[in-house]
């Protein structure tokens, strides 16, 4: 599970990533709203923790943008604003979840959990693009006549963030983070390896999907017959 939590208190925003890091979390922390939204456009997050007063752009028009652009990333608002009325704008706009200051930080941690598995649980399980199907299940690509490749699991991952993102170019920054770890000493060439080794199996199943090169910056699924 990755997490991006947006809060401008610097204290207490170190406080929580050390917090999270102890519980084997990977996390990413940013301290102003126009940044906490460029990286939650990116895609590699499982879970947002969000303030909403925030400097830059506040945390509801993070959320209306990001539900406005169909990312459906679970959202927990962590704020001051305790009002009722607070919180039902919070969740009008389409938080999944509210807690407000002060808090437990055990209970926090629980309530990111629950939401990392209420998306689980919310995927499909399996996903087609063109003539090609990822099964989620048991992590294999199945084509249109029912001719089936098994995948190993960091094949599958990339697949999954690729079939999510149809024609758009992930870069192998946003592969590394999402399926490596920010903290792991995953290179450019791991990516290549493992992209390449997926090709072979899409090329065996003989359809018109390809995952095709963005010079210097990445990958993008694409349907050839289109």
């Amino acid at each position: 599970m990755r997490v991006l939590l947006v809060e401008d208190e610097e204290g207490l925003s170190q406080a929580l990533v050390e917090i999270f890091k102890k519980n084997r979390i990977s996390i990413d922390a940013v301290l102003d709203g126009k940044e906490g939204l460029k990286y939650a456009e990116s895609g590699i997050y499982d879970v947002l923790v969000l303030d909403i007063m925030l400097p830059g752009v506040d945390g509801i028009s993070i959320l209306k943008t990001l539900r406005e652009n169909h990312n459906n990333v679970p959202v927990i608002f962590l704020t001051a604003k305790d009002d009722v009325t607070d919180k039902i704008t919070g969740l009008d706009a389409g938080a999944d979840d509210y807690l407000t200051k002060p808090f437990s930080s055990d209970e926090l941690l629980a309530r990111v959990r629950a939401l990392s598995r209420r998306k689980g649980e919310l995927k499909e399980d399996s996903v087609t693009f063109g003539d090609l199907t990822l099964n989620k299940k048991n992590c294999e690509l199945q084509s249109s006549t029912g001719e089936a490749i098994k995948l190993s699991l960091k094949e599958y991952q990339i697949l999954d963030l690729l079939f999510e993102n149809p024609h758009q170019i992930i870069t192998k920054e946003q592969l590394i983070e999402k399926i490596w770890g920010g903290d792991s000493n995953a290179e450019y060439n791991n990516v290549e390896v493992y992209i390449s080794f997926i090709r072979k199996k899409i090329e065996n199943l003989k359809v018109g999907i390809r995952i095709r090169t963005a010079r210097g910056i990445g990958y993008s699924l694409e349907d050839e017959t289109r």
